[in-house]
């Protein structure tokens, strides 16, 4: 599943980064906290290599 904002896909990143060791578990929050202990590292890395052309700063609030 492709993330649907820059946002995302870089609040993913950062989630997946964590998962990896490479940043302190402690220094998350927001959606990266919460997308770190509900993901796994697949999932992560998919929405964190989402292309973010044409992608909305934040993903709107309507569905």
């Amino acid at each position: 599943m492709p993330a649907k904002s820059k946002a995302q896909q870089q609040a993913a990143g950062i989630a997946l980064a964590a998962k990896r060791g490479e940043k302190k578990v402690a220094e998350l929050d927001g959606p990266a906290k919460s997308m770190y202990e509900s993901m796994s590292k697949k999932e992560l890395h998919d929405f964190a290599d989402t292309k973010t052309k044409n992608k909305p700063k934040h993903a709107s609030s309507k569905s």
